[in-house]
């Protein structure tokens, strides 16, 4: 089975989905590989978060309160919403193995939104259908 790109792991994430291959390639040129030896804590429950983290390889741990949540691998993601908002992040990740990661800053990633209309409509779609199905969850 062959590995897939840094590209394509970003297609699966639900943010990004929308996106062409030119927009993703894009999206993936304002990031940076970075790597954490086994045991560093990537991002920290109640930080800000200041960007948004795709594992390329390795695997990590997410804790809430200090609580096992799930352990991520390749292709699995998170602190997209950092991306736009710069909020306080709601879970720890720590490598439990040495990782790599995709790792993109807010401020990298904005102006790529700012000047490139596409890109700023799909995220905006995407979280419009978030807001829909968080409406539709708490009414029904």
């Amino acid at each position: 089975m062959a590995r897939k790109s840094p590209v394509q792991m970003l297609a699966g994430v639900g943010l990004f989905e929308g996106l062409s291959k030119k927009e993703l390639s894009q999206v993936s040129g304002t990031g940076r590989r970075v790597e954490f030896p086994a045991g560093t804590v990537i991002v920290k429950e109640g930080d800000d978060g200041v960007g948004f983290h795709l594992i390329l390889t390795g695997k990590a741990k997410v804790t809430v309160k200090g609580r096992t949540r799930s352990t991520l691998g390749p292709g699995k993601f998170f602190g997209e919403l950092s991306l736009i908002d710069r909020g306080p992040r709601t879970a720890t990740v720590t490598a439990e193995t040495d990782v790599t990661t995709l790792s993109l800053l807010s401020w990298e990633f904005l102006p790529l939104v700012e000047k490139t209309p596409s890109i700023a409509r799909k995220l905006l779609l995407e979280m419009c259908r978030r807001l829909r199905e968080a409406d539709k969850s708490h009414t029904h």
